[in-house]
């Protein structure tokens, strides 16, 4: 019954385009009809103990994206990122898609893959304005994005996860897959880029004011508050969504000590009160229910179980993975993971060993073969409005044949 809630709830949000009912209501019906068949089945045992305790990780997640998002806004409507517009030399948008590469894939090392989506995203959208070529780049984000957060610690929660737990240490995740992370989107690029032709017109506002002397300040300081997260995190041991909040209480201070000087019409496009109308909250309960959904199918066993008739039914540790990476695009990866940590012990598969290198990969990367597949991708349909089934049509196979061809990569590489 449970499982047959989550299949159902997943069809429609897929077919939403078709249905025309939103899939930020659907996931919350599916995610709280879930639980609520879990909580009859089993008469609520310890239930509500297991949902208080998803609950706060899943609300440390919601809450690192609205700080995020939120101080993406901000550097905005100071025209922060406007410092980067101006930066790029060429209109070309096959150059362009190069560069929105690169600086997704080695930027998402930096923070990580759901912080680096919502910037360039929102960077890209200030130059794009056509809607099919919005997420043809939004697209390469998110693959670029989760792709480079797996070649770091702290670039993708799976890899933190791994990293916390003693399974893999920075060394090793960054000599081993970079190589495997990087293939696994060339051939997604070269198959989008021959989709872009001709070059974009860009609309500058060069209107000068007391909002646009500040663009450079707000850009740097919010780029440096979000490059902070991490090493907050490094230095107290607190969860991310801590540093991101304290990023964002930082940057809202600057700008309320700015906006003080000026009159109430100017305050208007960057109180706070105005950017948190612009941030896209349907997006954030999409999240919340997905994840609700998820963390009772964890509850209940069924991914501990999943992973279990993997392994039966694989024959090496690599097709174990493969299988686990390819499941991470149906299943949240953060629940796939702790199973997989939980069912297999550091004795087994001691620090560094191939199977956690691997799983690092597949799990990080697999989430690129579905846009609901990863936090970065729900950002970016957030964000673009992807919608699931022109995702799955036109950017799924690219993004399997660069999975499997890292895959192959460091499937030799760690055999060697």
């Amino acid at each position: 019954m449970l499982l047959s809630i989550f299949i159902i709830g997943y069809i429609f949000i897929a077919l939403e385009e078709f249905i025309k009912i939103s899939k930020s209501a659907i996931a919350l019906v599916t995610g709280v009809a879930c639980w609520t068949v879990l909580y009859i089945s089993t008469s609520g045992h310890g239930l509500e103990h297991e949902l208080i305790n998803h609950l706060g990780e899943i609300s440390g997640i919601l809450f690192f994206l609205l700080g995020a998002m939120t101080i993406v806004e901000l550097i905005d409507a100071h025209d922060g990122f406007d410092i980067i517009i101006k930066a790029f030399k060429t209109k070309s948008k096959k150059v362009l898609s190069f560069i929105i590469l690169l600086l997704s894939f080695f930027l998402s090392a930096i923070l990580d893959n759901l912080t680096t989506t919502i910037v360039l995203i929102s960077i890209v959208a200030k130059i794009i304005k056509d809607p099919k070529e919005k997420i043809l780049f939004a697209s390469l984000i998110v693959i670029a994005a989760n792709a480079g957060g797996v070649s770091s610690p702290i670039g993708d929660v799976t890899t933190t996860m791994l990293w916390m737990g003693n399974q893999i240490t920075t060394a090793a995740i960054i000599e081993k897959t970079f190589l495997a992370s990087l293939v696994s989107v060339v051939i997604p690029f070269f198959a989008l880029s021959f989709q872009l032709k001709g070059n974009f017109d860009l609309h500058y506002d060069a209107s000068t004011g007391q909002k646009s002397n500040h663009s450079t300040l707000f850009f740097i300081s919010g780029i440096s508050a979000l490059l902070f997260v991490p090493i907050f995190k490094t230095l107290t041991g607190l969860p991310p969504f801590m540093g991101m909040l304290l990023a964002m209480g930082i940057v809202w201070l600057l700008s309320e000590f700015i906006d003080r000087r000026k009159d109430e019409d100017e305050k208007q496009h960057t109180s706070i009160n105005h950017l948190l109308k612009k941030i896209d909250t349907p997006s954030i309960l999409f999240f919340l229910g997905i994840l609700l959904a998820v963390s009772a199918l964890s509850t209940a066993g069924m991914l501990t179980n999943f992973s279990t008739m993997l392994s039966s039914i694989t024959g090496s540790i690599y097709n174990l993975t493969m299988l686990l990476g390819i499941s991470s695009a149906i299943v949240d990866n953060v629940p796939l993971m702790a199973a997989a940590q939980n069912m297999y012990e550091l004795t087994a598969y001691p620090t560094d060993h191939p199977f956690w290198l691997m799983l690092a990969y597949t799990t990080g990367t697999g989430g690129s073969l579905l846009i609901i597949g990863s936090a970065a991708g729900v950002a970016a349909m957030g964000l673009t409005k992807i919608n699931f089934v022109w995702y799955l049509k036109n950017i799924t196979l690219w993004a399997l044949l660069g999975y499997v061809s890292g895959w192959l990569l460091l499937s030799m590489t760690l055999s060697s």
